[in-house]
């Protein structure tokens, strides 16, 4: 398990379009580009599964994710089996295997 961190949504862009990637764990409240946005410009070029981990855990937090692109919203702090579930999920959609 090799894993990657970075400090903004810019970054983040830049690191995904330069490394090959199985899935994204994106925080939203991030500087200079929020998870939102970076997932945005991320589905510009690339369909690899973004996970949102965030503090917001309102249904419209969950629906706002789900429309910038994300696969799926997890609301912190993260219960380990849920996200384990969450890509387990994921992995098994054809689309990513």
């Amino acid at each position: 398990l090799i894993v990657d961190r970075v400090s903004d949504g810019v970054a983040c862009v830049k690191q995904v379009k330069e490394k090959e990637y199985d899935v994204v764990l994106m925080d939203i409240q991030m500087p200079n580009m929020d998870g939102y946005q970076a997932t945005q410009k991320i589905r510009e070029f690339s369909d690899i599964p973004i996970v949102a981990m965030t503090a917001n855990a309102f249904e419209e937090d969950k629906k706002k994710s789900m429309a910038a692109g994300m696969n799926a919203h997890l609301s912190k702090p993260v219960n380990i089996k849920n996200l384990v579930e969450t890509l387990d999920g994921i992995f098994k959609n054809d689309k990513y295997q």
